[in-house]
């Protein structure tokens, strides 16, 4: 049994170390050319905690993952962040952290003393030397010595998530949620030494453990994907064939860009084996085109907040789905306990909405330095009043159709109450993107007006009436949107999801 994620790295590099582990535009650097690296990390590090937060202050790339690697061999936790941040964010997101350390380089050290970070605290990677004096199994045996004493539920690295006041959430993530998830996605997917994994998420987006530690568990080489690649799609298909990645786990807003631009061939991704998905919604039309046109591809569609370790639930995708069906959520990940409780806490029935809830061993500890969200999130189970059982209120309504499998319909706070009915704007986003000239799409709802708006990407702007028309023989008179707005592009955020905080202030100000 694991105690924590550095099992994983331990047996690779005696069993692959000579392996590439990661490639980016930086080069190229062999597994246990990134364990000599990070042992080296982790002695400057212990000195300065144990089982205290790490901020790696790097941006995307080799550096940034040995410096994972370095912290967690120190027995410390890290945390990520995204450079790009507003100044107040970031500002917030040191405050809360308090870090025992700041892994960086110092070519950043003006930007965080401006910040108010305290220099004291800075660690620059250029400084740290390879370990070279020491065999492998040397370095491992005295590795051992502070890793041994980890338990799975000491924290494995913090990840921070927008909060609705504000104040970024800094969600804590034990090892034991890592380790489930990834023995899981080890047998669901498959992945083996001779995969070479595609990276797409920045390392501060949770979706980017899963890429990571099925690299480390399997000897698989990790290949961080230029960001600027993904704004053309062309340039990112060919990026893949040139490098034989065999795996990759996009956010849908990749997916469909390809799919517009309509840039695959038939007989393309010759080594592209398994294409994963999760992050938000994925129109099946354009999954469909992908499906159409690479037919031998294994595609799974993953969901589940941070708060859980990435991932709950799963469907490997079984047909090609008609534009207007919902592509299930599937079924929960081994060791993930899924309740769907309606309106009273009760259990819902076969059909009914109710709010996806999670229970096992995949929660997050909570939020870090910050109890009353936490207690407010992570509460008792409803239905369990013999002992102390945990669940995770994920805010989103689903509900499990006739085969048993979850679908999902919106967010809990996208429901609304209009015209003396109970909506899901994502039911409307649903069919809304079902139409033909409509590529992507966002539902928002404006309170005052009592107004629901659609805003839409597509080739060209579509004339009212023949939205109004369109949705008319999919909706309901009354969940058809009385405002209709094209756009050139929806807004996306950092980790590719459409930016829907952004589109609300424009779009549905009170003021």
């Amino acid at each position: 049994m694991r105690n924590s994620v550095v099992e994983f790295l331990y047996q690779t590099v005696m069993e692959n170390g000579r392996k590439t582990g990661i490639a980016g535009v930086e080069g190229r650097l062999t597994f246990e050319d990134i364990f000599r690296k990070a042992y080296g990390l982790a002695g400057r590090l212990q000195s300065r905690g144990v089982n205290a937060p790490v901020m790696v202050y790097l941006p995307k790339g080799i550096d940034a993952v040995v410096s994972f690697a370095g912290i967690l061999l120190s027995g410390n936790f890290y945390a990520p962040v995204d450079l790009r941040s507003p100044r107040n964010r970031m500002q917030k997101i040191l405050s809360n952290l308090a870090p025992a350390a700041i892994v960086t380089r110092k070519e950043f050290e003006k930007d965080l003393c401006s910040l108010g970070a305290e220099k004291s605290s800075f660690l620059y990677f250029e400084d740290v030397e390879r370990e070279d004096g020491l065999s492998l199994k040397e370095m491992i045996s005295e590795c051992r010595k502070v890793s041994d004493r980890i338990i799975d539920t000491d924290p494995c690295y913090i990840m921070y998530t927008s909060g609705s006041t504000g104040v970024p959430k800094g969600v804590v993530v034990p090892h034991r949620g890592v380790v489930d998830y990834i023995e899981w996605a080890l047998t669901c997917l498959k992945v083996d030494q001779n995969d070479i994994i595609g990276n797409q998420a920045p390392l501060y987006f949770d979706n980017s453990t899963l890429d990571l530690y099925l690299s480390w568990s399997t000897g698989a080489t990790l290949d961080l994907i230029p960001e600027g690649v993904f704004s053309f799609p062309a340039r990112l298909v060919e990026y893949m064939e040139n490098r034989g990645i065999t795996l990759v786990f996009f956010v849908p807003s990749v997916l469909v860009s390809v799919s517009r631009m309509n840039v695959l061939k038939s007989g393309c991704l010759p080594d592209l084996k398994t294409i994963v998905f999760a992050g938000e919604v994925m129109p099946t039309k354009h999954l469909g085109y992908w499906q159409r046109m690479l037919p031998d591809k294994s595609y799974v569609h993953l969901y589940g907040p941070t708060e859980i370790t990435v991932d709950c639930t799963y469907f490997i995708v079984d047909r090609i789905y008609d534009p207007s069906e919902s592509l299930p959520i599937g079924y929960p990940c081994r060791n993930s306990g899924i309740l769907i409780l309606n309106q009273d806490d009760r259990l819902a029935v076969r059909g009914e909405y109710g709010e996806l809830c999670v229970r096992g061993s995949s929660l997050a500890l909570g939020y870090w330095r910050d109890d009353e969200k936490t207690r407010a999130a992570f509460v008792q189970n409803p239905l369990q009043n013999g002992y102390f059982d945990r669940i995770y209120r994920t805010g989103d309504i689903v509900y499990e159709n006739e085969k048993g499998q979850i679908i999902f319909v919106g967010r809990k706070d996208s429901q609304i109450k209009h015209m003396g009915y109970r909506i899901e704007l994502g039911e409307i986003e649903l069919a809304a993107g079902s139409l033909p000239n409509v590529e992507k799409c966002c539902v928002l709802y404006h309170g005052s007006r009592k107004e629901i708006l659609l805003l839409y990407e597509g080739p060209q702007e579509v004339p009212v009436s023949d939205l109004r028309r369109s949705l008319s023989n999919l909706l309901p008179g009354y969940m058809v949107p009385r405002k209709f707005r094209h756009l050139e592009r929806l807004p996306v955020n950092q980790n590719g999801k459409i930016d829907r905080s952004t589109l609300k202030n424009l779009y549905c100000n009170e003021n």
